[in-house]
């Protein structure tokens, strides 16, 4: 390997770990997304880690009360695609978590990609990461009840 090949490679950012979580659900996928959407429903289903969210002065944030103390949300929605991507901005790290809500027949399939940031050890992110199961879980009951009422 060449000098220039060197120092392109010790330029290049390491690949970071991820874990991909995804929960079907059954009730329409526009349901769902429409939901999601909001941060008002986040503390409902996500409260494992978001105690309360409130609506920021940015149309696609919300100031929210978390485990950590203060953070704040962003969702990045396009229905047409489902798409719900959405940042948080935490005492402990900055991240973005890719999101989509997909028709699953009937229902709905929920994908969300967690990429471990740098600030983070293995053991935390992977202890976060088993909390998301139990938020998605909740994610599931709230929205099979609501769909079945």
């Amino acid at each position: 390997m060449g000098h220039e090949e060197m120092a392109l490679n010790e330029s290049i950012d390491p690949i970071a770990r991820c874990i991909t979580k995804s929960v079907a659900i059954k009730c329409p996928p526009q349901r769902a997304f429409q939901f999601l959407a909001d941060g008002a429903n986040w503390p409902r289903w996500a409260f494992v880690n978001i105690k309360s969210t409130t609506k920021a002065e940015d149309p696609q944030c919300w100031d929210m009360t978390t485990v950590h103390g203060r953070a704040r949300l962003r969702i990045r929605a396009v229905a047409e695609y489902g798409i719900l991507d959405h940042d948080y901005d935490d005492p402990q790290a900055k991240w973005t978590v890719p999101a989509r809500v997909l028709a699953n027949g009937q229902g709905t399939e929920f994908i969300m990609t967690f990429f471990q940031p740098a600030a983070f050890t293995d053991e935390f992110f992977d202890k976060q990461i088993k909390l998301v199961d139990v938020e998605l879980a909740e994610l599931k009951h709230i929205l099979e009840r609501e769909a079945s009422a």
